[in-house]
């Protein structure tokens, strides 16, 4: 029995349907473009088989995990690591186990789409994950994972992989991605400069993570000078393994452009550990418009992803650390907040910022009638939460009118999860097909328009927007 059905997210009406189809099987086999990711450039430099299912599937996934802990199974029953080495479950089987037997609990979810399809597409499973079958699903998929098919430069192969950006910090060698050039395999898999940590004064460690910079740059980056050249040579560097983006993960979309005194000042109490919430934050908007002064310099995208309040639970930051699926989403605004970003630089026709949301409320409100005049801004596609079908339906739905689909930058997958990369875009394809058939049946769009959007969706537009 087959785990999907091909007709899935495609619309009920029969004549809509038939025009999802038809475009569908046009986008369905392009390559995938994935700019903007978490996956570990570690897998591809060494090209290791993956060790079991459970280390695959369940345990670096905090969409998996996180469902499960809330309905009250342990982290450390997950194989989850602990920030102070303490015992986890570390037996892949054991772990499967207790993933099979509430597999139930994802239902109807995203991560059920994914997993499924990944493991009739990818591993050839036809029956369905369940305590019934918890052993001999782990004991097909460990199996795949001793053959040389199913090794990370083998999969990126067979998933029609054109290109993959991972996500890094300033302060990172790149070893693996040199190592990866150095191998003379022909995968694409760049880099981007993700420079939280030596630009959010509220990081643990920002003093520490700032004289790191400046001694990998040798500059002085204690002087507000020497600290935005020190930016300056990390980029080119990060550009010389490919990047072609910034990322941005504040918790607000503020954005400030101070004078060059001010920001200098604030520079140096965050050096000294004495700003307050609000200059933190401050500090933390001028940055954003510094980094755009950079993009217009380097070419760089600027990505500005906003409004998760981070590692919500205090006891789970303290004993597991951080990304372990209690980021929550907030309200933001962006009207207000990217002013003076764009008073800056919005106008200019060089540049693109990539703005994404988890505030649904903002898109016809506010991202859309900000991204359908300022040449500068482009809208992210449904994210991190909203990464599903129904979020990913009302995105078009309410940024479309206003921002059409040129204003827009296709998808983008931003998982750490390798198997489910080929799923998540087969997911937006098959969304963005329903959608345009059913403009095209209702007569908003031209049949034959219809063909060339949903390929600029599935593939065009985000190597455009990218710079790929």
């Amino acid at each position: 029995m087959a785990l999907l059905t091909p007709d899935r997210l495609f619309p009920t009406d029969p004549r809509t349907r038939d025009i999802a189809r038809a475009l569908y099987q046009t986008v369905a086999g392009l390559p995938i473009v994935s700019p903007h990711g978490h996956t570990d450039p570690r897998w591809y430099a060494e090209n290791e088989p993956f060790s079991d299912p459970a280390q695959l599937f369940i345990t670096p996934d905090h969409y998996v995990f996180r469902m499960l802990f809330s309905q009250g199974i342990t982290l450390e029953s997950l194989g989850v690591t602990r920030a102070d080495g303490g015992r986890v479950e570390t037996d892949g089987r054991t772990i499967w186990r207790l993933f099979a037997e509430n597999y139930h609990l994802f239902r109807a979810t995203p991560s059920r789409l994914w997993l499924d399809h990944a493991f009739e597409t990818v591993f050839g499973l036809t029956t369905r994950i369940s305590a019934a079958t918890a052993d001999d699903t782990y004991d097909h998929i460990a199996d795949c994972l001793t053959k040389p098919d199913f090794t990370p430069r083998a999969l990126f192969e067979r998933f029609n992989i054109e290109v993959i950006a991972t996500t890094e910090s300033p302060l990172d060698d790149l070893r693996w991605h040199r190592m990866i050039r150095d191998s003379g395999w022909h995968g694409r898999v760049i880099t981007a400069y993700r420079p939280d940590a030596v630009i959010d004064p509220e990081v643990a460690g920002f003093a520490q993570n700032v004289e790191r910079l400046g001694a990998l740059t040798g500059e002085d980056a204690t002087t507000w000078e020497g600290y935005l050249l020190a930016h300056r040579i990390r980029r080119a560097y990060f550009k010389e393994f490919g990047a072609t983006s910034s990322d941005h993960g504040h918790a607000t979309a503020r954005t400030e452009n101070l004078p060059q005194g001010e920001a200098a000042a604030l520079f140096h109490k965050a050096l000294r550990g004495t700003c307050s919430a609000e200059e933190a934050d401050a500090f933390r908007g001028h940055m954003l418009t510094e980094m755009a002064r950079m993009s217009l310099e380097d070419g760089l995208v600027l990505q500005i992803h906003p409004g998760s309040f981070r590692n919500h639970s205090d006891p789970i930051m303290a004993t597991f650390g951080r990304d372990k699926g209690f980021d929550i989403p907030t309200r933001t605004d962006y009207v207000r907040a990217l002013k003076p970003l764009l008073d800056a630089v919005g106008l200019e026709r060089e540049l693109t910022i990539i703005v994404f949301t988890l505030d649904e409320t903002t898109y016809a409100r506010e991202l859309a009638p900000l991204a359908g005049v300022y040449p500068a801004l482009k809208l992210g596609p449904a994210w991190w939460f909203h990464d599903s079908p129904e979020g990913m339906r009302r995105f078009r739905e309410m940024t479309t009118e206003t921002a059409g689909f040129y204003n827009t930058v296709g998808f983008n997958d931003d998982t750490r999860a390798f198997c489910s990369i080929p799923a998540r875009h087969d997911v937006a394809r098959r969304v963005d097909c329903a959608y345009l058939a059913t403009l095209v049946d209702t007569g908003r769009l031209h049949e034959d328009e219809a063909f060339d959007v949903a390929e600029d969706l599935a593939y065009r537009l985000a190597k455009q927007a990218y710079r790929l």
